[in-house]
């Protein structure tokens, strides 16, 4: 288990990174944000990580962030801590996604969608998501196709306990980190697509613990960029980063 003066080192230079990328992009500090991805982490690394500042992470699986998130409230007292679901959500743990999640990153199907949106109303929640691109269109990958995008954008603006925020995607992996740029400039221009879509609709959701933002104003988030890649991620558009290696190591 990674100790925490390391964890601090390691949680600086990735903000130090994604700062300098974000200056080099011409945008505003703060435009890019971390989502720490902490899957198989234990409670107390999160913890920690929050003592060092992070406030947003991210899960992939709804069962281990079921027994995580209240482990590492009842060890970070407090701290307002927002979690995201990143990993890939079967239709049949939408009803115990819900509570759990302040944004889920994977819609990719309007039968999903249909199934969050229920699960919200009855939690009285409006719950934020974004929809996942399957970008270069490989198999073995979730995700909607870019040709399919503008339906499934339809269908989810149209539910009343859901507020789409944007889009995501996980490019084919390849060595070369500049590789993935024409997949992160591709989905920031389906993104725009996207936006001018949904803006006949309801709007799409702020921030946890913010009021819903109409659609066409600041808000909209593109999540796009890993530990491989975020630096390219951040100069095409990226809004969220999901990195997990970088900060908490190699998994076990």
């Amino acid at each position: 288990m990674i100790e925490e003066p390391e964890l601090v080192e390691r949680i600086r230079a990735v903000q130090g990174r994604i700062e300098a990328a974000t200056s080099r992009s011409g945008r505003q500090p703060g435009s890019a944000r971390l989502v720490a991805v902490s899957k198989t982490m234990p409670a107390a690394v999160v913890a920690a990580a929050t003592r060092a500042g992070l406030a947003l992470f991210g899960e992939n699986r709804v069962q281990e962030a079921a027994e995580k998130i209240p482990a590492v409230a009842a060890l970070a007292p407090g701290r307002a801590i927002a979690w995201h679901l990143v990993g890939h959500l079967q239709s049949n743990k939408a009803n115990a996604a819900v509570p759990l999640f302040d944004l889920i990153h994977s819609v990719d199907d309007a039968e999903l969608a249909r199934r969050l949106d229920r699960a919200a109303a009855r939690a009285g929640k409006l719950l934020g998501v974004l929809v996942q691109v399957n970008v270069a269109g490989e198999a073995a990958k979730s995700g909607v196709s870019p040709g399919e995008l503008g339906p499934l954008v339809d269908a989810v603006a149209a539910l009343p306990h859901l507020a789409l925020r944007g889009l995501m995607t996980i490019p084919p992996h390849a060595p070369d980190p500049q590789a993935s740029r024409r997949h992160f400039a591709a989905l920031r221009e389906q993104g725009e697509r996207a936006r001018a879509r949904a803006g006949a609709g309801k709007g799409v959701a702020a921030g946890a613990g913010e009021p819903p933002e109409p659609a066409g104003t600041e808000g909209w988030e593109l999540s796009m960029g890993m530990t491989e890649d975020f630096e390219v991620a951040i100069e095409e558009g990226a809004t969220l980063v999901r990195v997990g290696r970088a900060i908490f190591g190699d998994r076990s």
